[in-house]
């Protein structure tokens, strides 16, 4: 699996701009399901299992992944932008980026000894950024790209023993699950969802989630995990080796508490999300038309949104098991 992830990470897809990964998802699972894209670029994949269901099933991971958006080109050639999706400033600086596909630069700021004694104490806004493409004018920028092009972080894939680091760990980690369960034989008949625009507002999943009118979802994300130096024990929300992550609550969803504790008693490597915090699909998906019972079962991620995110190959081994034996378990009427 560590190979396909590899691909789906160095992929860049921005919110709204989803393609290439949707098209890299696409080539890998035609021939293993039915499948359609909807009018905002969610894939929504059907699976025949060796029975039918008796609830259908939805299953949901989101193809994009936080970056910027191109919004003002300056005389001198640099460029203004705006953050899509959560990121935070630490993660920016100095960071190299590429632009649609093809133009490299990096993020700069104003240089440490022209900064005043109280600025060089708090981070600067994103207002105050800019990206160098090493363009000399407008001209010159505008021949490589334009306002609204989207950039991502730049980002090696690294394996680490059994961890990885790469940017777009949150959300390929859930693609790669996704793919998997939808090339393996199946029990019963279930649908799955590559969801678009997840991080500017869980956008994708409302859309698809209508369509498909699912009786229950199970949505796959990254999650932080604060298993670092320095944090309380009390502070660290999940760990990275300690299996799949299981939420009971987060900021937009109070989870089916019977899926929450089959989940934990599965027998499966996996751990309870020990914070209040964050959110993901599941926020639209269980408000879809008079209500769906939802899950939400997550790889660890440290540092996530950043171009530095680390998993273990072990808790996505964990999160595809889990998932897995529950889609079983409520298809084939059992919870």
């Amino acid at each position: 699996m560590t190979e396909l992830l590899k691909q789906l990470c160095l992929l860049g897809a921005v919110s709204g701009d989803e393609g290439a990964v949707r098209e890299f998802v696409i080539s890998q699972i035609k021939d293993c399901c039915e499948y359609s894209v909807d009018n905002l670029g969610n894939i929504i994949a059907f699976k025949k299992g060796k029975k039918t269901a008796q609830k259908k099933v939805l299953i949901d991971a989101h193809l994009d992944e936080v970056g910027l958006i191109i919004t003002h080109i300056e005389k001198d050639g640099f460029l203004r932008f705006k953050t899509v999706g959560g990121i935070d400033t630490s993660a920016l600086m100095l960071r190299r980026v590429l632009i649609n596909g093809k133009t490299l630069g990096v993020i700069g700021s104003k240089a440490v000894h022209l900064c005043s004694s109280d600025e060089r104490k708090k981070l600067p806004d994103t207002d105050s950024l800019y990206i160098d493409i090493g363009a000399s004018s407008l001209e010159e920028a505008q021949s490589a790209l334009r306002v609204g092009d989207c950039a991502v972080m730049c980002s090696d894939f690294t394996v680490c023993g059994d961890k990885v680091l790469s940017k777009a760990l949150d959300d390929r980690v859930g693609c790669l699950v996704l793919i998997e369960l939808l090339k393996q034989d199946a029990e019963y008949d279930f649908y799955a969802t590559f969801s678009v625009e997840e991080e500017v507002g869980l956008r994708g999943a409302r859309v698809a989630a209508y369509t498909v009118n699912p009786d229950s979802a199970i949505v796959i994300d990254g999650t932080t995990a604060a298993d670092i130096a320095g944090v309380p024990e009390s502070k660290k929300v999940c760990r990275l080796g300690a299996g799949a992550v299981v939420s009971f609550m987060d900021t937009a969803t109070s989870y089916d508490r019977e899926y929450y504790a089959a989940a934990l008693n599965s027998g499966i490597k996996a751990q309870s999300k020990c914070a209040v915090a964050g959110g993901n699909n599941a926020g639209s998906i269980h408000l879809s038309r008079s209500g769906v019972r939802t899950l939400a079962v997550s790889v660890p991620c440290r540092y996530i949104h950043s171009a530095g995110s680390v998993a273990d190959m072990r808790d996505i081994d964990a999160v595809l098991n889990l998932v897995k034996y529950m889609t079983e378990k409520i298809a084939g009427g059992n919870l």
